[in-house]
């Protein structure tokens, strides 16, 4: 008896213990369970329709279908184990299922920052250099910026997690957060953070401001070849194929932004941090549906032969 009480001493003190969650569980429970239900429905859609329609069978399309079950996977590290906690009421996580959070949310974000960066690519081929577009973006090449996305994503969460659990924890271990993430894991560390925060900084730099930098050349090499076109209504149409990604990678630097360098405000901390984990992954699905005359197309199709 004494050893088992001991046993759940140390295995408690293993424990940490997230701030985040609001006092009005029953309201933040159902805003986590409609989204995350939103999330899946709208991401396994846009994926089935592009695998059964074979007008989509597109590198466009194979980007998007990629994107969309990376969208999942990334609020599936994090919305059910919020879910869980904010109906039970715990808000306690152990050690090792907050580091493999940490770790599976590092690599998903920084998978889809450099998706992101490959679909940007795929639309300057696309618009600057459309006669040898079917070369250059064949079936081994998308396949290939796809796995690297992957293999990025997992090696750079392998870094952040290494790097995080060098760190001493001491106390309470609160975590000022919903989840596991780096920054405030960071902040509930009772050891030296420095030689971290510097890790960070350059892996961060890498990961998320290369890609960002790639997207931006790219929409400047696309919209520099938009304003050759001498028709207005060429123009509209050329911008259209290309609207809805910048949409969506507006929505996602723009919330990594403040989610990662904004305010040390805890209450404007956690709105960003929600906006960045929950917003991208919702919307996605329902941009490229909703401003995409080829999905909906396929969903009418769908929707007609069910």
């Amino acid at each position: 008896m004494i050893d088992r009480i001991v046993s759940q001493s140390n295995n408690s003190l293993d424990d940490f213990i997230l701030l985040g969650f609001s006092e009005e569980p029953i309201i933040f429970s159902l805003l986590i369970a409609v989204t995350y239900m939103m999330t899946i429905f709208g991401n396994f859609v846009v994926f089935t329709i592009i695998q059964v329609d074979i007008h989509l069978k597109t590198p466009m399309y194979f980007f998007l279908s990629c994107l969309s079950l990376c969208d999942v996977c990334f609020s599936t590290v994090t919305l059910p184990a919020m879910l869980v906690n904010a109906i039970t009421g715990n808000r306690r996580i152990s050690f090792h299922r907050c580091f493999t959070q940490l770790y599976f949310f590092i690599s998903f974000n920084a998978s889809e920052s450099l998706l992101l960066a490959a679909m940007a690519y795929d639309r300057y081929v696309a618009i600057c250099n459309p006669l040898r577009y079917p070369v250059i973006m064949n079936k081994w090449l998308c396949s290939g910026l796809v796995a690297g996305c992957l293999v990025c994503g997992l090696v750079n969460a392998v870094f952040h997690t290494l790097m995080t659990l060098k760190l001493t924890f001491c106390g309470d271990r609160h975590i000022n957060h919903f989840f596991c993430d780096v920054l405030p894991m960071l902040e509930a560390a009772c050891s030296d953070i420095q030689s971290s925060q510097v890790l960070l900084h350059v892996i961060t730099v890498f990961i998320a401001m290369s890609p960002f930098l790639l997207v931006m050349n790219s929409y400047i090499g696309i919209i520099s070849t938009i304003l050759k076109i001498h028709s207005s209504e060429g123009r509209r149409k050329v911008f259209s194929t290309c609207s809805s990604h910048l949409m969506v990678v507006t929505i996602f630097y723009t919330t990594g932004i403040f989610n990662y360098n904004g305010s040390s405000s805890f209450i404007i901390f956690r709105v960003s941090s929600v906006l960045f984990g929950i917003l991208s992954p919702v919307l996605n699905p329902f941009i490229y549906s909703l401003r995409n005359k080829d999905v909906k197309k396929a969903l009418k199709k769908a929707m007609t032969r069910t």
